[in-house]
């Protein structure tokens, strides 16, 4: 007995049946095996066994009948040899080459089925070769994309260079996408935000992971938590009295930059809320202005289209310098935030306060040398850079702009303004300085808040995301990598989802709506803050400083446009944060009963 060597190359189809001549002996013990029968090839693809027996060409009963399967042998070649073998052998042996092959075959029937029906591409606009679509975006980049979606529907794609974007503007596909959000929760940094992020080690743009949960974890507990946000009220107080005292002493009856004024307002107060303790007076003063400065610039550069970006192969050549720019920005804000930490670290622990009177930056140093956590929750210098910036940044820009839409809709509106004012008086009265107490009683303001990020949302295309792998959103497949944009501006403005979608009306977020309308993200027709686990993280300290603040001018002030204006210019610039084009200048007037409310601060 020697061994039988069986080579069997397969083509996949519906049947297996040995279909090439074999030697004169099998020809003469096995008359019913077609020698002449050719299985014409079919296209998929082959697949190849060996496999040794010893056996001899007297012994094989098995093939007595035709074997079926889910594959088709086109050759099967024999070596016979003497001697015995049992026939159990030969069974077990011709049985697992069938389970194996018939396996194979049905992962790739399979896989091609898959194939065949994976969902196309969504429609949208052809483009010129290499730059794609981008010569025909105007500058306002969220209304473009919004009269594009007129034309092509609720998602369409686009290639800006060689980059694929997609964008969004319909409740149910927004839905869609929050069900596989684990899928869609990374992020796609532009080159300068890669840079300006300290390499993606903040919360805005650290790849969905572990380390984006720790970091986001470290901040919305030790900044955002109730006990945190109460114990910083004194914070903001101090501030809002500040430049309440200061409006009334210096700008009554005189032009106010009304943006640039809450800019500087919010800026002070966040800045003292992250490392109050460090700097103060006119060290202080300083600090924010190069600060501020620096924030301003970092807008500009992560909101400018970079060639880069949109054309890889090119980005070694910087053709519009915004590497070069955004590496010299960061340098002085690397400087600054660096130059705060090292001051408090040099205080050490004859610094140290009570848990409750901790800033941000005290408690991530805390983290970083020895922690009050466990040994995973320890994060790096670039941790907490990272996480200042954010801070510093997000919580500044978007707030104050926020207010400056806010107040431009009510001086456009005098009738919703003398509704805010009559609430302030009822609540409040005119004998007292608004407390933060008193904000949850003040639901028209709350609502005229929230109207204005309707029509106004400060990111109108949010964050974009970046899904890890192949999804299908709708009708359509939205393939790895792509940046995907969900566009806010869009459907808060839909006429098929709000009744005069145009109207600044703060009744529609009154009664009912109050609670279904939410900052939180969980409605998929109004989400100024995001959506999904990459909501905004900011929403408690953001939702408290925006009313308090407004609530605070509103009541201590009666506001005129300036220069003789009669109309409000609601148009936009758009940006990283979408702001008025012309600043909004107006005139306060004091409307409290009792003047020595403007000095209460000391």
């Amino acid at each position: 007995m020697r061994p039988c060597n069986y080579l069997v190359p397969i083509t996949f189809s519906h049947q297996l049946e040995i279909s090439r001549p074999l030697s004169n002996t099998i020809n003469r013990k096995f008359p019913h095996i077609s020698t002449q029968k050719k299985v014409p090839y079919n296209g998929h693809s082959h697949l190849f066994f060996q496999f040794h027996l010893h056996c001899i060409a007297s012994q094989l009963p098995f093939y007595q009948t035709p074997l079926h399967s889910t594959a088709n042998l086109t050759w099967l070649r024999m070596e016979e040899a003497n001697g015995d073998l049992q026939q159990g052998k030969l069974v077990v042996g011709a049985f697992v080459t069938i389970v194996a092959v018939s396996i194979v075959a049905f992962w790739l029937m399979k896989k091609g089925n898959k194939t065949r029906q994976a969902a196309p591409l969504p429609p949208g606009p052809r483009g010129l070769p290499v730059i794609g679509y981008l010569p025909f975006l105007g500058i306002h980049l969220h209304k473009s994309f919004t009269q594009l979606a007129r034309d092509y529907g609720p998602i369409y794609k686009l290639w800006l260079g060689h980059k694929l974007y997609v964008v969004i503007s319909s409740p149910s596909l927004v839905k869609q996408v929050r069900d596989h959000d684990v899928t869609f929760s990374d992020r796609y940094p532009s080159t300068a935000s890669k840079i300006l992020s300290f390499g993606r080690n903040d919360i805005a743009f650290c790849p969905y992971g572990a380390e984006w949960r720790k970091l986001r974890k470290v901040f919305v507990r030790e900044l955002m938590s109730s006990a945190r946000l109460n114990a910083s009220y004194v914070l903001r107080k101090r501030h809002v009295e500040k430049a309440i005292k200061d409006v009334y002493q210096k700008k009554t009856g005189k032009a106010l930059d009304f943006g640039q004024f809450a800019f500087m307002l919010i800026s002070n107060t966040v800045l003292s809320m992250l490392w109050g303790s460090t700097a103060h007076g006119e060290q202080g003063e300083m600090l924010s202005s190069q600060i501020r400065g620096v924030a301003e610039e970092s807008m500009v550069l992560q909101g400018a289209p970079n060639i880069s970006d949109l054309i890889p192969s090119l980005a070694r050549f910087d053709l519009q310098r915004v590497e070069r720019k955004t590496h010299e920005t960061f340098r002085r804000l690397d400087q600054i935030v660096s130059s705060i930490i090292e001051e408090r670290r040099k205080l050490g622990e004859g610094n140290r306060v009570g848990e409750e009177a901790k800033d941000l930056l005290q408690v991530l140093l805390d983290l970083n040398n020895h922690g009050d956590y466990a040994a995973e929750s320890s994060i790096t210098d670039n941790q907490i850079k990272g996480i200042l910036v954010d801070s510093m940044i997000g919580g500044t820009d978007t707030t104050s702009t926020t207010i400056e839409w806010t107040m431009a809709e009510l001086m456009l509106h005098p009738d919703a303004m003398q509704k805010v004012h009559k609430e302030l008086d009822e609540v409040i009265g005119r004998s007292n300085a608004v407390e933060e107490f008193h904000l949850p009683r003040l639901h028209y303001l709350e609502a005229a808040i929230k109207e204005a990020f309707r029509l106004h949302p400060a990111l109108p295309l949010l964050v974009p995301r970046c899904p890890t792998e192949d999804c299908q959103i709708g009708r359509y497949t939205i393939p790895k990598g792509a940046t995907v944009f969900i566009n806010a501006y869009a459907m808060h403005r839909d006429p098929q989802l709000w009744d005069s979608p145009l109207e600044f009306r703060p009744e529609r977020f009154l009664d009912e709506n109050a609670a279904k309308f939410d900052y939180l993200g969980n409605s998929s027709q109004y989400f100024p803050f995001g959506t999904g686990r990459r909501v905004c993280p900011g929403i408690p300290m953001a939702e408290k400083m925006l009313n308090y603040i407004l609530a605070s001018l509103l009541h201590s002030f009666e506001w005129k446009l300036a220069h003789g204006s009669t109309e409000v210019d609601l148009t936009d610039k758009f940006g990283i944060v979408v702001k008025l084009e012309k600043p909004l200048v107006l005139i306060p007037t004091p409307r409290l009963a009792n003047p020595e409310l403007y000095y209460s601060y000391s």
